[in-house]
């Protein structure tokens, strides 16, 4: 089944043994188009600290009741290694996670996380760091700070990023949602991330391999 991330936003987030939080936002890897965690604001028990849970700790959201439920209790997400979400997150603070956790660390640097609730061998093996020497990983992208790049086709910009869509099942990010209200008022369209040749984090811009009249021509979103 296919959800809108947007539409997550706010969610309770219910750990094993109680409330945990809610959700605040998300993290994708922008090589695999896949979700990385979910950012949780955790509200007064964790005095408003932001923790990082890996989907592998849950799986669909209960999209009836409205909540995502973790497979996790509240004292070992207390207990849990800290990491600023508003700086950005080293490979080395990821491992720290991981090992905590005994979440499985799929790929290596710049690989995907392991999606599924079911438990996997974890390999105890560092994630390799890129050869230029940066510290945090080039591939974690935040899902609120991609919303609203501008979205340019190969002739010509055609609208900006509005939300995401993706499937329960392994959280995939299957399109994104492109309003393009300032070419075609008050419609929004589905795009696959295959589409996307680069993304331009300088300028918070996405490039398509597509023109402008296949982007007005693609499927409306009714999510």
């Amino acid at each position: 089944m296919l959800f809108s991330l947007q539409s997550l936003i706010g969610y309770p987030v219910r750990a094993t043994d109680g409330d945990m939080g809610n959700v605040d936002e998300f993290y994708f890897d922008d090589e695999a188009w896949t979700i990385r965690y979910i950012i949780v604001e955790t509200g007064n028990w964790l005095s408003g600290r932001k923790v990082l849970i890996s989907p592998v700790a849950f799986g669909k959201p209960e999209l009836e009741s409205r909540m995502i439920s973790v497979n996790l209790t509240c004292a070992q997400v207390g207990s849990s290694p800290e990491i600023d979400t508003q700086r950005p997150i080293y490979l080395q603070h990821e491992a720290e996670l991981h090992e905590y956790y005994q979440w499985p660390w799929r790929g290596g640097y710049g690989g995907t996380f392991g999606t599924t609730p079911l438990p996997l061998p974890v390999d105890d093996v560092e994630p390799e760091e890129p050869a230029s020497g940066r510290r945090d990983d080039p591939h974690l992208r935040s899902t609120r700070q991609v919303t609203g790049y501008q979205i340019h086709a190969t002739d010509g910009e055609i609208g900006h990023v509005e939300d995401f869509i993706v499937d329960d099942e392994n959280w995939a990010i299957r399109f994104l949602v492109v309003d393009t209200r300032n070419w075609l008022p008050g419609k929004r369209v589905l795009l696959s991330p295959q589409r996307i040749k680069r993304v331009e984090w300088a300028d918070s811009s996405v490039h398509l391999d597509l023109t402008r009249e296949s982007v007005e021509n693609s499927p409306e979103s009714d999510l």
